[in-house]
């Protein structure tokens, strides 16, 4: 079944979305250029600081992961709560750049609430992965 869109949203999506959520449904939106030296990650973290923001590369996949925690505090004339409400959470993504790079070739600088990452191209190492298999007669 084909759900009508206006620029990538689906109509439906507010009808199923929870109205008293406070966590961003579209965490993380990366953009990723290439260019001939190395790949631009441009990831949005609104709202997060630099302090809560962590870059890790293990096995060949840079990590980035970023906590956050929103309070929204309403208070009447007399000081009692009309409404509190809290988000904390944890969000995450990884992305495989290869088992050459190494945490000094990456740059990252964190600016106006987005991370953004340098990664440069390395040439995979050739090695002759065909493995034969002897057959008996």
């Amino acid at each position: 079944m084909l759900v009508p869109s206006v620029f990538g949203r689906n109509f439906f999506d507010d009808f199923f979305e929870n109205p008293f959520s406070m966590a961003p449904t579209n965490a993380m939106k990366t953009d990723v250029r290439e260019n001939d030296k190395c790949f631009t990650l441009s990831i949005d973290l609104p709202g997060i600081r630099k302090e809560d923001v962590k870059a890790e590369l293990h096995n060949g996949y840079l990590t980035v992961s970023a906590c956050t925690a929103q309070e929204n505090d309403n208070k009447d004339d007399k000081g009692a709560y009309i409404r509190r409400e809290r988000f904390r959470g944890t969000y995450s993504r990884s992305f495989y750049v290869g088992e050459g790079v190494t945490e000094e070739d990456i740059h990252a600088k964190f600016a106006d609430g987005v991370l953004h990452l340098d990664v440069p191209k390395k040439e995979a190492q050739t090695v002759d992965t065909r493995k034969y298999i002897a057959i008996e007669s």
